[in-house]
């Protein structure tokens, strides 16, 4: 007898207006026996907003090692898995690559459904080329930073990062000092929610305005990528 398999469907989530979800989304987390959730609070806001109430299991960065086996085993016993990390799709600058790999090497069913992701939308506003780029996502803090700005001057993709409002006029600059200050970019602020913002400009225009007028808010920095 073959053996019995649950599957896992990785679920995207809306990033600010919950008028995004799809309504496959909906339909999988109605219908799985559990849902992991990035932040059980978060993800419990939604599904009260949806309407209905699931069992729910955290796992984010923290504690992802520890739960790793006893998810694959709730997966190899046939349980139906729903997996969402606060906002957009697990597994781009989210939890959920671990336990991705984990059904790939054990032969367990894997779905990952298309929805949200803030950098799509950032990419397209930002009226800088789209037919080729390369998703950074967030910058080193510290080691290998400086490594990486160096080589990324010479990348010709249009570029894109996340960032956090804290640290935005840091990178800003730093691009400036790498990339050259009279790079185009734009940063996409609030994306989707009440306040979305897409400004664009220069490296140097744009880390003076945020210097000047502190952000928030979840941002997204598309650069241009090297023409010369």
């Amino acid at each position: 007898m073959d053996e019995v398999k649950g599957k896992l469907y990785i679920v995207p989530t809306p990033i600010g207006n919950m008028g995004d979800i799809t309504l496959r989304a909906i339909e999988v987390l109605k219908n799985c026996d559990l849902v992991i959730a990035e932040d059980t609070r978060v993800t419990g806001k939604l599904l009260s907003l949806l309407g209905f109430k699931k069992e729910t299991l955290s796992m984010h960065k923290f504690n992802e090692h520890r739960r790793l086996d006893y998810v694959k085993n709730l997966l190899e016993e046939g349980k139906i898995i729903a997996y969402c990390s606060d906002a957009g799709t697990p597994g781009i600058s989210d939890p959920g690559f671990l336990i991705v790999r984990e059904c790939n090497r054990n032969d367990i069913p894997l779905e990952v459904l298309p929805g949200a992701t803030a950098f799509i939308p950032a990419l397209v506003a930002s009226g800088l080329a789209t037919e080729r780029f390369v998703f950074e996502g967030f910058l080193p803090q510290k080691k290998g930073r400086q490594t990486r700005l160096k080589a990324l001057a010479l990348e010709t993709r249009t570029m894109i990062f996340y960032e956090s409002p804290f640290r935005l006029v840091k990178t800003l600059t730093e691009l400036g000092q790498y990339l050259g200050n009279t790079r185009n970019a734009c940063v996409s602020r609030e994306i989707t929610k009440l306040f979305e913002e897409n400004r664009r400009g220069s490296l140097d225009e744009l880390a003076k305005h945020y210097t000047a007028t502190s952000p928030k808010g979840e941002i997204v920095i598309v650069v241009e990528g090297n023409l010369s």
